[in-house]
């Protein structure tokens, strides 16, 4: 198991997360590998991944139910250095999970890992476009690329991937 620093105002981290990191640590996930918590099967946990990361591409659109109002209420956690808790339910799988999308895991995590790449892309570019997020409304690159270290770090946990560790400050 691979320990990373959990530093969320890291930018260069939080590149190498999605590049480096994420592939590497799924490479070692077996398809019927239980979490350590939470109901997910391993191909449930890389699919959610990368909808999350085809919501910041514009490749997949969600709707969000957090009134606008609490949207700014809701983003500063994004700027906080703590992870996700254990049991965070998104609020568009209440109702569980959708079809998975792909016959196996290795087809799922390459999808994965080609659709970070395109977000790097996307944001090496310095868009200004904002893309729905199902808890923080529209968010441009920067806290995409926030929402997906945090996000990333909660799932690869879930499954025993990561440890991280925080870098005293």
């Amino acid at each position: 198991m691979k320990s990373i620093h959990f530093d969320v105002d890291d930018a260069a981290l939080r590149d190498e997360f999605l590049r480096t990191i994420l592939g590497e640590a799924l490479a070692s996930l077996q398809p019927q590998e239980p979490p350590r918590w939470g109901a997910m099967a391993a191909q449930e946990m890389v699919e959610h991944l990368l909808w999350s990361v085809e919501l910041s591409t514009g490749r997949a659109q969600a709707d969000c139910p957090i009134p606008e109002e609490q949207w700014g209420r809701m983003r500063t956690f994004l700027y906080k250095n703590a992870p996700m808790p254990h049991e965070f339910m998104n609020p568009l799988l209440t109702d569980g999970l959708p079809p998975l999308r792909y016959p196996g895991l290795p087809q799922a995590t390459a999808a994965l890992e080609a659709e970070a790449k395109r977000f790097l892309e996307q944001a090496a570019r310095g868009s200004a476009a904002t893309h729905q997020h199902p808890v923080f409304g529209p968010i441009g690159d920067e806290e995409w690329s926030r929402a997906h270290f945090k996000h990333g770090c909660h799932h690869l946990q879930q499954f025993g991937l990561i440890e991280t560790v925080f870098p005293p400050r």
